[in-house]
């Protein structure tokens, strides 16, 4: 048993494991470092997952630190939703920390890199050092600055705190090798100037940390054992380590895994911006999009969003994960806890011509088959019900099994009912379709054992509630929505059918008392969610206020873009 489970290990349980066993760490604190410049996504969900979820196997802790170092792009707005995301995701941090804590740490071990000739003031525009640093086959050129004296450094920095200096007109660089392979290490930046008012510390500071400099140095004030990030920082580790070792701090280490990549997706904060500001969706909860509150609107519940950063595993190598899995994770979770509904998204009217008039029934009707514990409900019956539009058909082909003219069908924990007649409007549209019921069948079986194949649900007109609902496809038609020709960009691959408003929906009448109960999960405000039967699984959205009713199309009960898509 114990060979077996060590082959399920990953690459960083692994390193892990050898480092508690070695004793190199006693314990272990890993770090999640998100920059409050936007809201997280599926791809931060993964690395909360992992961060978190490696320091709870292993009794270790998790720091939640925001990366601060760039007062022009980022808000107390992003560090409130990013908490919220964290909670709701069901993960608690150790302590709250941000790189602006330790901005006067960070300025005092540049002063001493500088005195150690190891990083000097460069006069050059950013440009002009872009232009030298060369090519991966061709070295860099020395800044005509680089050989300063440690003197002149120290007060041009000090002056560069000051506030003396225009922004862009000076940075401090680390003093490196200009013709090293690893381009990283050719005299990198490490301060840049900007005078731009901080969300926290105000105008204290005008001049800011590079992330290759703040990062590995907080990660070592915290005594973060293990420093884990995606694949494309694997090529700055080497210089995280020179930091490091030239300020003989802690020694942190950095591990690289695959960060997430999800068809018909985009998880670029610029482009996810874009689509923002320039309206392609009403928000950055837009149940569309791919950012962790999105998904919360949607109905996601943080259950299966862990199960599928589990089941995705922990990779070296890029790759990209089919939306249909997050898909399956969450009709996986969905389908044991979400409680069963009646809705008719397309209603069309049906008397019953042999019930009686004024007679209401209420039927039992099973709250979630999976789960005997959620019990039962009742449900309204009367002589007029909706159904769905696309339930009946006049004349339908071979094999149909709803309802038609002289064919009997089963209502959904009700009676068996057979069409008899039709009205129609002047274009010829089905208005009311005419039914008689065998009073015999009620609970959906005949005594005289015959049977039916079709069975639809309904709505009682007097009891039902009116409602909004919202059905949401994926935002973009194209698996790599970001693979387009030169001159096109990612918006001409948006899905024209990503959402459907439907107006008049016919829902169940106990979902407008439900809709008013509030759903706090993990300590955050969330939806709450229903698999309306036959249709696929909803959830009540942030517009339900003031006895409007708004429910968002979470997912089908089955893949159908696979099938189409296919």
């Amino acid at each position: 048993m114990e060979e077996r489970n060590e082959k399920q290990l990953n690459f960083l349980e692994e390193i892990i494991e050898e480092g508690l066993k070695d004793g190199r760490y006693k314990t272990i604190l890993t770090r999640f470092p998100p920059e409050p410049n936007g809201y997280l996504h599926i791809g931060h969900a993964k690395s909360i997952c992992l961060n978190f979820g490696l320091a709870e196997k292993y009794g270790g802790k998790t720091n939640l630190r925001f990366d601060d170092t760039n007062p022009v792009k980022e808000d107390t707005e992003y560090v409130d939703s990013i908490q919220n995301d964290i909670r709701w995701l069901g993960f608690q941090w150790a302590g709250v920390h941000y790189a602006s804590d330790y901005f006067d740490q960070l300025y005092e071990w540049a002063c001493v890199l500088i005195k150690k000739g190891l990083a000097y003031v460069d006069d050059q525009s950013l440009e002009e050092i872009r232009q030298n640093r060369g090519t991966v086959t061709e070295p860099g050129k020395d800044s005509p600055y680089r050989n300063r004296s440690v003197e002149e450094n120290l007060d041009l920095f000090e002056r560069m705190k000051a506030g003396e200096f225009a922004d862009g007109s000076r940075v401090l660089r680390a003093k490196i090798d200009m013709a090293h392979p690893n381009m990283q290490f050719r005299d990198p930046i490490m301060y840049r100037i900007l005078h731009a008012t901080h969300h926290r510390t105000g105008d204290k500071w005008c001049i800011y940390p590079m992330y290759d400099y703040a990062h590995g140095q907080s990660d070592s004030i915290e005594g973060i054992t293990h420093s884990i990030c995606t694949l494309e920082f694997d090529i700055h580790r080497p210089l995280y380590d020179w930091f490091i070792e030239q300020l003989g701090i802690f020694p942190s280490h950095q591990y690289e895994f695959a960060r997430l990549n999800l068809d018909y997706t985009v998880m670029s904060k610029r482009k996810l911006l874009q689509l923002v500001k320039e309206g392609y969706v009403s928000g950055w909860d837009d149940p569309r999009m791919p950012t962790i509150c999105g998904f919360r609107r949607r109905g996601y519940t943080p259950e299966a969003i862990r199960s599928f950063c589990d089941r995705i595993g922990v990779a070296k190598r890029d790759n990209v994960i089919s939306y249909s899995l997050l898909e399956f994770a969450l009709r996986e979770h969905l389908n044991k806890v979400a409680p069963r509904r009646m809705a008719v998204l397309n209603p069309v009217r049906v008397v019953i011509d042999n019930y009686p008039d004024d007679k209401v029934e209420m039927l039992s009707a099973v709250n979630n088959p999976e789960n005997e514990a959620d019990g039962m409900r009742e449900v309204p019956f009367c002589k007029e019900l909706y159904i769905e539009r696309d339930d009946f058909m006049e004349n339908p082909p071979k094999k149909y099994f709803r309802l038609s003219p002289g064919n009997e069908v089963r209502l959904r924990y009700a009676y068996f009912v057979t069409c008899q007649s039709v009205e129609k409007d002047s274009e010829g549209n089905v208005t009311c379709i005419h039914c008689t019921y065998d009073p015999a069948t009620r609970g959906g079986d005949s005594p005289d054992g015959r049977k039916v194949k079709g069975t639809i649900h309904w709505v009682s007109a007097r009891h039902a509630v009116d409602a909004e609902v919202r059905l949401f496809d994926r935002l973009f038609a194209a698996e790599s929505p970001d693979d387009v020709e030169e001159g096109h960009t990612f918006l001409e691959n948006l899905n024209p059918d990503s959402l459907k408003v439907l107006e008049n929906c016919k829902l169940e009448p106990c979902l407008a008392e439900e809709v008013r109960t509030g759903n706090i999960e993990n300590g955050v405000e969330s939806p709450r969610r229903f698999q309306f039967e036959r249709l696929g699984y909803f959830c009540t959205d942030n517009d339900c206020k003031d006895g409007r009713m708004v429910f968002n199309r979470t997912c089908t009960l089955k893949d159908s873009w696979a099938k189409v898509n296919g």
